[in-house]
Parts: C-alpha cells; structure tokens; sequence
C-alpha cells in the first residue's frame, strides 16, 4: 500500500505563495491529483496530473494561481500556489485521479491577514 505524506502549507497572507509536497512511498505510477476540504465542505478536486506531466488540469477556482508538477524520480508531486485568497484556505491532500490509496494527513494552508 502507497503511503501519502502532504507537507509545505502553513500561514500566509492573502496574495502571497506556497509550494506544497506529496511524497509517495514506493513507485507509483499514476496520474495524480490534489483536492482540498475546507471547513464544513466536502473535498473537492484541485488539479490532476498525467503519469508523463503531458496533460494538467484544474478547477476553475484555481486555474491560472496553481500550477501541479511531479518529479517520478522522487516520487513527489507538486502544487505551487500563488496570488492566495481567503477562499484557499483548507487542508490540502494528494492521492491518484481517482482515489486509491488511503488519505494522508493533509496539510493545513491558512490565507488570512
């Protein structure tokens, strides 16, 4: 089983940037994907990536501030964040496109001035 561990949020003010980690133990080959749940919602998918970084894709609320890469030499993916908003602010989660491994802890990006 693929353990995911989410690091890199934490507090920023609104317009400011973060750049979030997954690390994913052991090979994983797939196309991968960040959501996000913020207080009292349910998760919601972010941005999605394909196994060779060919095709990337978002949700319309942060299309042109994210930007999702991976490295499948570290086993890592990426989510950099720029021009931040309130509206950010959730626990961030990576895992495939569609959901096969257990969730990992998240990690906390607060937007707030």
């Amino acid at each position: 089983q693929v353990q995911l561990v989410e690091s890199g949020g934490g507090l920023v003010q609104p317009g400011g940037s973060l750049r979030l980690s997954c690390a994913a133990s052991g090979s994983s080959i797939y196309a991968m994907a960040w959501y996000r749940q913020a207080p009292g919602k349910q998760r919601e998918l972010v941005a999605t990536i394909t196994t060779n970084s060919a095709y990337t894709n978002y949700a319309d609320s942060v299309k042109g501030r994210f930007t999702i890469s991976r490295d499948n030499a570290k086993n890592t993916v990426y989510l950099q964040m720029n021009s931040l908003k309130f509206e950010d602010t959730a626990v961030y989660y990576c895992n495939t496109a569609t959901p096969r491994f257990l969730w990992g802890q998240g990690t906390q990006v607060t937007v707030s001035s």
